[in-house]
């Protein structure tokens, strides 16, 4: 308990880091009074959204204004919340201009450019994003470890060679030319063979009767690239912890006592070898969650990596702020379980803590 209750403590240290920081990135972009309204506004209503933003209140107070909006325990007036349209609870005076306090959930604001909060653009995103890293995820995983235990069963032959060079230039490869190159390759040279489309999200949208439905299909593009390195990883990771397997005493007497090869490889050597095996896989995930901005945006698949970097072309800091401290409350989450699943799993994690 006290290790959940450390680790609890330092994540919110690290989420309150990261707010500081994006608070600090994006101040001092542009007018966003001026973004909101574009160039024909007048002053008085210039002067009317930079009250209602906070944008006439010092610095200091701007962040503490903001900090309040997005952590989950808040002050606020009754009409701030009624405005704000804030879920959550609330107690404290019930006239308009008395505080309540209360346990919400984070307003990230509204986006300058739509006017639509923030917390429902992302997460209208987020499932896109989920089924991204998960298929590239499964895909990573799967092939990885098969390629992984050829390579260590052959070892020597050109399939062993073949696979360790191979898992060399999916790690030396930059997702973002890969992603350029297959796009390419796929979308456009190939697409007559393959019928993939360059780009495209995870639903469609029907011309005549303008009803959406799923297309599977446009994910295989994006997952593939998004799915390159983990693939890399758990290769070499597969392989050279089945070598040192394969070498273990109760390999040979499996042998010996006249059990099958396949049995003794995927039955006794691979459950024993996949430990650090599942250690990668956690925190690639991770990893593919907050990193699939490029390949979001380059396969035009509709994802938080998509809405963030066309947010950032609009200059609608809103949304990449609330992009940014989203990705990194996902990626401190899948860290934080897999921490504790560690050392549940693993006795000597807690000798060492």
């Amino acid at each position: 308990m006290n290790y959940i209750l450390k680790k609890t403590v330092y994540s919110l240290l690290v989420l309150l880091g990261v707010v500081v920081l994006v608070f600090i990135m994006f101040q001092g972009f542009g007018d966003p009074a001026r973004m909101i309204v574009g160039q024909t506004g007048d002053k008085k209503t210039l002067d009317n959204i930079r009250s209602e933003l906070y944008l006439d209140q010092p610095k200091w107070k701007q962040f503490v204004l903001y900090l309040n909006d997005v952590s989950p325990v808040c002050v606020h007036k009754k009409s701030d919340i009624e405005k704000k349209d804030l879920t959550g609870f609330f107690i404290g005076g019930n006239n308009t201009g008395n505080y309540q306090v209360g346990i919400k959930l984070p307003y990230l604001r509204k986006s300058y450019q739509t006017k639509k909060e923030v917390g429902s653009v992302l997460l209208e995103a987020l499932p896109g994003t989920l089924l991204l890293a998960m298929a590239a995820m499964l895909f990573a995983t799967f092939v990885g470890i098969f390629l992984g235990v050829t390579a260590a069963v052959k070892k020597g032959t050109w399939m062993d060679t073949t696979a360790v060079f191979s898992s060399i230039a999916g790690i030396s490869a930059p997702s973002f030319f890969m992603a350029i190159l297959i796009a390419f390759f796929f979308g456009v040279v190939l697409h007559a063979y393959t019928g993939l489309n360059l780009t495209g999200s995870w639903f469609e949208v029907d011309e005549v009767t303008g009803e959406k439905y799923l297309s599977l299909k446009n994910l295989i593009l994006p997952a593939f690239t998004l799915g390159i390195r983990p693939l890399a990883i758990i290769t070499q990771l597969t392989r050279s912890s089945m070598l040192d397997i394969l070498n273990q005493d109760y390999i040979r007497t499996a042998y010996a006592k006249g059990l099958g090869k396949k049995a003794i490889i995927y039955k006794h050597a691979l459950r024993n070898a996949l430990n650090p095996v599942i250690t990668a896989i956690t925190g690639w995930f991770a990893e593919l969650l907050a990193g699939a901005f490029f390949i979001e945006y380059i396969f035009g698949w509709k994802g938080i990596g998509k809405i963030t970097v066309d947010a950032l072309e609009k200059l609608d800091y809103p949304v990449v702020m609330g992009s940014v401290l989203l990705s990194a409350f996902i990626f401190m989450v899948i860290n934080f379980f897999a921490d504790v699943l560690y050392r549940a799993v693993d006795p000597r994690i807690k000798s060492l803590n």
